[in-house]
This record gives structure tokens, C-alpha cells and sequence, in this order.
């Protein structure tokens, strides 16, 4: 008997401790006028919340943001759950809040993970911006506070918060595959970005050789025609020529040789003088 009795009181209690009993708070907050006294019964049901916001921005400590701002965007979520909750539709507040705190932290590492490096300064103008913000944003319809009032709640001047925005801005970084609206259906951003061109170190090691290329010998520079620029084999070169095949092999390498010389020396003295 005993043993039942306590499985029945188990049953019946509240599945978390740090989730207080405001259904009778939220229904008087459902037939409130805006006003001071509306506000101060909104603190009070947040304030009672709190707790149980606090556990849950626990559940995502040691994943690279420190668990005063997870907090502090579980509060922001707790707000907004606060003000969103109607309590006509039948279900417990916790069933709305829960998953209305939760997505606004794994929303929070979404937006605000950092990406990449980011010097410390901006990292700290970034996080005295962020909780400024959300200081003066507690609200349900998320506007955007401006540069002056966020100036003088933080002290700092409007460039520095101008930073700080950027840097709440800038966490993520765009994958390359990502699809650009811009540019039509099919097109991504590695498909805009500039690649390195093998045509223009082509181009630089012909302007470093044509010196060397128009004092050779006429016949030399017939050869290196015909078997660069024309694509011809050394037996036709050979017959063109009227010589041997073996002869037009041997001025090849030399030739060749004798530019690779001379084009490296003149880089060599190119590099002493600068």
C-alpha cells in the first residue's frame, strides 16, 4: 500500500523541479491590459522560469560559448516564450517554452558560432554588443535596436558597436557549394570566385624568352616554329628542311637548352638588381 502510494504521488508530480506552477498567473496575464501592472506579473512569471531556462542552456555548455551568454539566450527564449504563451489552447507552458528556449540557443550557435578567427578585440566588442542588445530587445517582436541606444548602454562609441554588429553578423561562413539566387538556378559561389589561370604563366615565360627566341639563328627559329607553334613532328620538320631527322633532334636540344640558360641568367640578374 505504502509503495503505491508513492508511485502514485511520482506520478502525479511535476516531471522537473525547476518548473514552478503559473497556469493560474497565466491565465490572470490573459485578461490584463498593457500596463505596469501587466509588466511586473510578466517579470514575475519570467523571474519563477528562470531555473528551469538555466538547466537547459546547461545542456549545451563546452561547445565553444561560455555558459553566462548560453544563459543569457535561454532567458531570451524564456522571454519570448513568455510572451507568446496562450494558455486558452490547452497545453502546460512548459511544453511551449521548452521548445521555444531550445531552438532559440541552437538558433544563437547557428548564427554565432564563430567561423574563423576573429581578433580578441572585436570578439569582446561582439559580446558587450550581444548582451546589450538582447538587454534592450526583450521583447516579443524582435526589433532592431539602434547604434546610438546600444552606444550608450555599452559606453562605447558607435564605430566600435558598428564592429561589434559586423562581428554578430559574421560567425558562419558561406559554403562554396551555396547556391547564388543572383545568378540563376545552378550557379554556386565557387563558380563566381576567381581560379589561377596556367595561360598566364604561359604568357610570362613567352615574353621571358622572345628576346632570346629573335637572336637565334634563322633556322633554329624556323625549327621551334614548326615543332611548337605548328605542332609538326621532327621527321616532317626533317623533310622540310631538307636535313635528317637526328640533325634536327640535336638543334632541338640544343636550342632549347641554350634558351633555358639564358632566360634563367637574366632572371638571376633581375633579382640582384631589384
Amino acid at each position: 500500500m505504502a509503495g503505491t502510494q508513492v508511485s502514485r504521488r511520482s506520478r502525479r508530480r511535476h516531471p522537473h523541479h525547476d518548473t514552478p506552477d503559473t497556469a493560474e498567473a497565466f491565465v490572470r496575464l490573459a485578461g490584463m491590459e498593457p500596463g505596469a501592472a501587466r509588466d511586473a506579473l510578466v517579470e514575475e512569471i519570467v523571474r519563477a522560469w528562470m531555473p528551469m531556462a538555466g538547466r537547459l542552456a546547461r545542456q549545451y555548455r563546452n561547445r565553444g560559448e561560455s555558459l553566462e551568454d548560453l544563459t543569457q539566450v535561454a532567458h531570451l527564449g524564456l522571454v519570448k516564450a513568455v510572451g507568446r504563451y496562450d494558455p486558452s489552447l490547452g497545453s502546460a507552458f512548459e511544453s511551449y517554452a521548452v521548445p521555444t528556449i531550445q531552438g532559440e540557443i541552437k538558433r544563437h550557435f547557428r548564427d554565432h558560432l564563430w567561423g574563423l578567427h576573429v581578433p580578441r578585440r572585436v570578439q569582446e566588442l561582439r559580446n558587450r554588443v550581444r548582451v546589450a542588445h538582447n538587454e534592450l530587445c526583450r521583447s516579443v517582436d524582435d526589433r532592431r535596436v539602434d547604434v546610438r541606444a546600444l552606444a550608450e548602454r555599452t559606453r562605447l562609441s558607435e564605430d566600435e558597436v558598428r564592429t561589434g554588429l559586423d562581428a554578430m553578423d559574421s560567425y558562419a561562413v558561406l559554403s562554396l557549394d551555396a547556391e547564388l539566387a543572383s545568378q540563376g538556378e545552378g550557379y554556386s559561389l565557387l563558380d563566381v570566385l576567381g581560379k589561377s589561370e596556367g595561360a598566364y604563366e604561359r604568357v610570362v615565360a613567352r615574353e621571358a624568352v622572345a628576346p632570346c627566341v629573335r637572336r637565334l639563328p634563322e633556322r633554329e627559329r624556323r625549327i621551334l616554329y614548326l615543332r611548337f607553334f605548328k605542332g609538326m613532328t621532327q621527321r616532317k620538320i626533317a623533310e622540310e628542311l631538307g636535313i635528317s631527322q637526328m640533325h634536327v633532334s640535336r638543334l632541338l636540344s640544343r636550342t632549347c637548352a641554350q634558351l633555358r640558360e639564358q632566360v634563367e641568367a637574366g632572371q638571376t640578374r633581375g633579382s640582384r638588381t631589384a
